[in-house]
């Protein structure tokens, strides 16, 4: 208990907020490494998702993605990616990381929202004269957001815990801690910044739970509870 309440007296000690990378600004580097990372991901992962649900191509090639993306190592792939890049270009090739990690768990989202689209619902739009295109616009997409927005917060979650390896290649970020935290012995230090990447990942939870609940169509939440 003392650790825990060290930890907390750490995140809002002066010394925290001060020095060289000040606790606010590591949250929202952290935060920033987190968005950016997520957003180019599903800028690649969604379209190619949907384009997979709607035709059944590429099914194979994504879901063997999917699955292999589990056991690629966060840690051996950030500082593969450092290495090839060169030391230089520790930002872009710590964020490229961050992505490929995001890109999977956004395209199974994306894909298994469309693919679970009842085919009696799909059917039902072609038979009223809608172009496929319209069938994936204005059938398929709303109906398949909520485990698209799934797919976005398993990305986002694994992005923020892994984000916290970027301080093992520069001073980014709330990992910046728990490394010096390690090198100084100060286990209030490296607890502290353990916490609040714990928090950050409960609230970003959290929203993005309030998120896949309001994108359900009211109809379909409707018929749910009537079950």
């Amino acid at each position: 208990m003392d650790l825990f309440a060290d930890a907390i007296a750490w995140i809002f000690s002066p010394e925290a907020q001060s020095g060289s990378l000040p606790l606010s600004e590591a949250i929202w580097t952290h935060l920033a490494f987190t968005f950016v990372s997520v957003l180019i991901a599903a800028a690649v992962a969604v379209p190619a998702g949907w384009l997979v649900g709607h035709t059944g191509r590429g099914r194979e090639a994504a879901v063997a993605l999917s699955g292999a993306a589990r056991a690629v190592p966060s840690f051996g792939l950030v500082l593969l990616l450092v290495l090839v890049f060169g030391v230089t270009h520790k930002v872009g090739a710590s964020t490229t990381a961050f992505v490929l990690l995001a890109i999977p768990p956004i395209l199974a989202g994306a894909y298994s929202g469309v693919e679970a689209v009842e085919r009696r619902v799909v059917d039902g739009a072609r038979a009223v004269g809608m172009t496929s295109r319209q069938v994936l616009g204005k059938v398929e997409i709303p109906l398949g957001l909520p485990l698209l927005i799934g797919g976005l917060r398993s990305a986002t979650l694994q992005v923020v815990a892994t984000v916290t390896l970027a301080g093992y290649v520069g001073s980014w970020g709330l990992g910046f801690y728990i490394v010096q935290g390690i090198q100084i012995r100060d286990f209030a230090q490296i607890l502290g910044a353990a916490l609040v990447i714990v928090v950050l990942a409960v609230v970003l939870d959290l929203l993005f739970a309030l998120l896949e609940r309001a994108v359900v169509p009211h109809g379909v939440a409707a018929r749910r509870s009537a079950d």
